[in-house]
């Protein structure tokens, strides 16, 4: 617990979080989908939450692809339709 006081109590939180999600990758070989489902997160939040927070998630495994957030397309409009 004394580990924590220094840090505050949103720093606190923030290194609990990371570490947490740190785990989780471990236990998961990597694998985010898997990972957030273990957290009871979505995938895309769990992925802001590894970039916002620094975590160094480890690589994909070999033949994996990386998860990334998708990209939105803009799809053409039919006129008249909203």
């Amino acid at each position: 617990m004394e580990e924590w006081a220094p840090l505050g109590f949103r720093g606190a939180v923030e290194e609990f979080k990371r570490r947490l999600i740190e785990t989780a990758l471990r236990q998961s070989a990597g694998n985010r989908t898997h990972a957030a489902r273990c957290l009871g997160l979505q995938r895309t939040y769990l992925l802001r939450l590894i970039r916002d927070l620094g975590v160094s998630a480890p690589p994909a495994p070999n033949g994996a692809r990386q998860s990334t957030p998708a990209k939105s397309v803009d799809t053409p409009r039919t006129p008249g339709v909203k």
